[in-house]
């Protein structure tokens, strides 16, 4: 695959390390307008760097869009005369949807939206994808790149606004979490280093059950929860001072917070 990133910003970059790492392109062309900070890829075989966006898309046959909101516009008029049949185009922009990139390049353009988050860093990304309708025909290649930095799952377009207050806000949400559990085991008597080891090994571990396990939650639960136990004495302490229910208020507060963003 010949693949572009326009914008290797940190997003960009991140999406560059998994695919160099994961061998998974032909040429790879990484575009910033300041380019020192990322000169240090061009060590690394077939991949060029440049300030140079025509330059990038002429080269290239994916593009990946990794830039703020209030540059893409732009971005996609500079290049849409170097559009052709042979290119798909995957936005990681926040907010800017299918339509607005239609607008500007037409219809008849290979367009998907992904939404990845900061876990693909770590090649942890969950990352949701949609696309418009000539779109459908190429979103397995986004797939299979997304896949190789983490997972990925296609949803409508209508869902990526709460996908991005799940997958994208949901790391700081998951963060804070660790945050409290290792606060705990500090007052329980460990030093910091170890509480956030343990913290962040066990958080790990759930989620690593549920994968593999495809089990509900509260069926692994019940495997740790013993009649009058200390488990269930701390998760009925727990829910009794609104655990869930902040949770989900939380949640839905950021959804709002998006949609208002959005419409602005």
């Amino acid at each position: 695959m010949k693949i572009a990133i326009i914008g290797a910003g940190n997003l960009g970059k991140s999406i560059a390390k998994g695919l160099i790492f994961g061998n998974a392109f032909t040429t790879l062309y990484l575009t910033k307008r300041k380019t020192d900070d990322i000169k240090e890829y061009e060590e690394y075989s077939k991949v060029s760097v440049t300030s140079n966006n025509i330059e990038a898309v002429k080269n290239s046959d994916i593009l990946i869009f990794a830039v703020q909101p209030t540059q893409l516009e732009r971005i996609l008029e500079e290049i849409k005369n170097e559009l052709t049949e042979k290119h798909v185009l995957i936005s990681t922009v926040t907010g800017f949807k299918i339509q607005r990139i239609e607008s500007v390049v037409g219809k008849d353009q290979f367009i998907i939206r992904s939404m990845p988050n900061t876990a693909i860093a770590v090649g942890k990304s969950m990352t949701c994808l949609c696309s418009n309708e000539k779109g459908q025909k190429r979103i397995a290649i986004a797939e299979a790149i997304f896949n190789r930095l983490g997972h990925s799952i296609i949803i409508p377009e209508n869902k990526m606004q709460a996908a991005t207050v799940i997958c994208a806000s949901g790391i700081a949400f998951w963060m804070r979490l660790i945050r409290a559990t290792t606060q705990g085991a500090v007052q329980l008597g460990f030093d910091a280093k170890e509480a956030q080891e343990l913290s962040m090994q066990t958080c790990l571990g759930a989620a690593s059950l549920l994968i593999e396990s495809g089990k509900h939650p509260e069926e692994e639960i019940d495997k740790v929860t013993t009649p009058r136990g200390c488990t269930i004495e701390g998760l009925n302490e727990m829910e009794h001072n609104g655990l869930s229910s902040s949770l989900i208020k939380g949640i839905q507060a950021s959804f709002k917070k998006i949609n208002n963003i959005t419409e602005k």
